[in-house]
């Protein structure tokens, strides 16, 4: 009798020391996680196009397939600093529904539904990402754009420049306000689109196909995306 009630007490206490352990990990996760800069943070990433949509290209080179790699990235940073981080594609797909023919009531559509995603969404900003290109090839650079209904919209483009600037070093393009926009007029969120760089410009165009620059342009966006969030003075013109 006195053993059984020997291993019970011990059972007891390694159940006791058992609780407590897990509670201080727990408890230490808990406290690193809600100190991470962008803890508590919603963000929407859109890429730009997908599925028959393929938007700008250079070779083999789509739009939608660097917009979306890119994003990727653009997310593994951002949730590293504890943000939550949702996108209105994560693969090669538009939004459109499947009985919708037409490339251009697709392109329609498809449009509607990243705006009705990320307005119904609780997203504190959002991102949308997009390739440029035009019939001159001299033009480079990637550039961020902003929509004058939010004042935040203002400031994270130009935190964004900023990085884009400073990180790739060849752009002294600056942030710009733009209408007519079917997105970005649309969105009821702060947030910003960010044109990656120039599929016209063949220099930049094969630099756009490379992962290491990809990398290098999505460590960027998330630089001024966590200067947004956590500067309080004002961002450079």
């Amino acid at each position: 009798m006195k053993k059984k009630i020997k291993w019970i007490g011990l059972l007891l206490g390694f159940i006791v020391l058992l609780c407590l352990f897990q509670y201080q990990i727990n408890n230490d996760d808990s406290w690193k996680s809600w100190n991470l800069p962008l803890s508590g943070k919603i963000i929407y990433i859109d890429p730009g196009h997908g599925g028959v949509d393929g938007g700008a290209s250079s070779g083999d080179l789509l739009e939608k397939d660097v917009a979306l790699d890119v994003s990727l990235r653009i997310r593994d940073y951002l949730q590293e600093q504890g943000a939550l981080v949702m996108m209105t594609r994560e693969g090669d797909h538009d939004l459109a529904a499947k009985e919708t023919k037409g490339l251009s009531r697709r392109k329609a559509e498809d449009l509607r539904k990243r705006v009705e995603m990320i307005n119904n969404s609780e997203a504190d900003f959002y991102l949308s990402i997009h390739l440029n290109a035009i019939p001159s090839a001299r033009w480079s650079g990637a550039q961020s754009f902003f929509y004058g209904q939010y004042e935040e919209n203002e400031r994270a483009a130009k935190f964004i420049q900023d990085e884009l600037k400073r990180n790739l070093e060849n752009t002294t393009r600056k942030a710009k306000r733009v209408h007519g926009i079917y997105l970005i007029q649309n969105i009821k969120k702060p947030g910003a689109l960010v044109e990656l760089g120039f599929l016209s410009n063949p220099e930049e165009a094969e630099q756009l196909g490379k992962p290491k620059y990809q990398d290098k342009i999505a460590a960027s966006v998330y630089k001024g995306v966590l200067r947004y969030f956590t500067e309080d003075k004002d961002p450079p013109e």
